[in-house]
């Protein structure tokens, strides 16, 4: 088996495949529009790292908790929604590492990173990977 693995196989079934990502709205990290695909800076960063895989996005948008679970159920493969290193959903999710940083209205550093499901390090590894290669401006 290689190392890192994915337990549940979710970097092989996402490539050439469908990207389940999870969505709750986030300024301008995540801005959501009726009957539109979500813009913002995650969801274009989340359109270039599917196109590394050949994959196709499908948007699934939720509540926090509901993208925790999403993830926790295997029903999505990543979750982006504004996300700091302090999210309390480390329980049911893997997380980036910090991949940007910007600071809040009280002068407190926001390290921002993505959601993943629990235990599927191949996969988190391969997003990783695209995000230290981006410059990320909100």
């Amino acid at each position: 088996m290689a190392i890192p693995a994915d337990p549940d196989g979710t970097l092989n079934e996402v490539t050439d495949g469908i990207l389940h990502v999870g969505v709750t709205a986030s300024g301008e990290w995540v801005e959501l529009r009726p009957g539109g695909d979500p813009q913002g800076v995650e969801p274009a960063l989340v359109q270039d790292f599917a196109k590394t895989l050949d994959a196709e996005i499908e948007w699934v948008q939720g509540s926090e908790r509901e993208l925790a679970e999403g993830l926790k159920l295997g029903e999505l493969d990543l979750a982006v929604g504004g996300f700091a290193d302090d999210t309390p959903w480390v329980t049911d999710a893997g997380m980036t590492l910090p991949y940007a940083e910007t600071t809040d209205q009280r002068g407190n550093t926001i390290k921002h990173v993505m959601l993943t499901p629990l235990g599927e390090n191949a996969f988190l590894l391969n997003l990783e990977r695209f995000l230290l290669e981006q410059e990320v401006a909100p």
